[in-house]
């Protein structure tokens, strides 16, 4: 059966051309509904797009997990469908450990099967979580418009997401039109986890209290940063190319001098980004930004990897601190 949410994403496919034709897709499947919703979409459309399909699993061996890759090698088998998995044990239970995990595994088995997409299940809901999540915790718009259509992964392989225009009510409704068999994860459950909490307890107050429409407005502005952020990114990229030296060591200040400050903070934090061991802070941005009109031998707190910047004529050199 061809339902409206099947045209859609068929179009944003043929709009956005992020799945090339007769491509091999792995795609990423939990168990959860929205996995499910892209597994059967993908499925349908596979003979108009010419792909190869599998289906990939990440357990993280905690009890929560139990009986999850059963359930979702038991679909791959009904519907045919190659199905890999990998497993991991004594893995400590946070979010990030275990993301950075799956998607390492995820382009383990791309490579090994030669895998040039990578497709995940996440929906214009896990945008809106995301922005906020991100928010939150002080991101700037880099990561703000952080969940985007298709990155690479690797130098070979893409991580992709068809369903960004999607939400999460509408995949649950297709796999219940379906009778697609969701797997209830406890884990999502767990309010210890920041983006459970935003998933039940936030984004339901400022639907009922502010917008009700609020997770299609954060989606569609964590688009229009995205799309921001990468224009400021490639022009500060172009600054800094100017104003670096050989070994990254010395930054010339007379190519900073009256851009505006957004892109000075970009380029600044690109140039940080190459001398430090570190991921810079706003504080340690903003330290530098400030050298740039400085007098001679001003200069920054100690960064990271024990080094400080200090004016020298009109450059921004890079000391080592012993």
């Amino acid at each position: 059966m061809w339902t409206s949410l099947h045209a859609r994403v068929h179009q944003t496919l043929k709009d956005s051309l992020i799945l090339p034709q007769r491509s091999n897709l792995l795609i990423a499947v939990s168990g959860g509904q929205d996995s499910l919703c892209l597994l059967k979409l993908m499925i349908d459309l596979q003979s108009k797009w010419g792909w190869k399909i599998a289906i990939a699993h990440c357990d993280h061996g905690w009890s929560s997990d139990l009986g999850i890759a059963d359930h979702v090698q038991e679909l791959a088998n009904n519907w045919n469908i190659p199905f890999y998995l990998k497993v991991t044990q004594a893995m400590k239970e946070t979010e990030a450990v275990a993301r950075e995990w799956r998607y390492k595994s995820l382009v383990e088995i791309a490579e090994e099967h030669e895998f040039r997409e990578i497709v995940t299940g996440h929906t214009l809901s896990d945008r809106s979580e995301t922005l906020l999540y991100n928010l939150i915790r002080g991101a700037g718009s880099n990561g703000l418009g952080a969940l985007t259509w298709k990155r690479p992964l690797s130098n070979n392989i893409n991580l992709v997401r068809p369903l960004l225009k999607v939400s999460r009510g509408e995949t649950l409704e297709f796999c219940q039109q379906f009778t697609l068999p969701i797997w209830e994860d406890a884990a999502n459950a767990n309010l210890d986890y920041a983006r459970n909490r935003i998933r039940q307890e936030l984004l339901p107050y400022l639907k009922e209290n502010f917008n009700p429409n609020v997770e299609t407005t954060l989606s569609q502005t964590s688009e229009v940063l995205k799309v921001e952020s990468d224009y400021l990114e490639a022009e500060a990229k172009k600054i800094l190319l100017g104003a670096l030296n050989n070994n990254n060591s010395k930054l010339n200040r007379d190519f900073l001098k009256g851009i505006p400050l957004a892109l000075q903070r970009r380029v600044i934090r690109q140039f940080l980004a190459k001398i430090m061991v570190t991921k810079p802070n706003f504080e340690q941005i903003e330290e530098t930004v400030n050298l740039i009109d400085a007098p001679r031998k001003s200069r920054t707190s100690s960064f990271p990897g024990k080094i400080m910047l200090e004016v020298e004529e009109n450059y921004i050199i890079k000391k080592e601190l012993r």
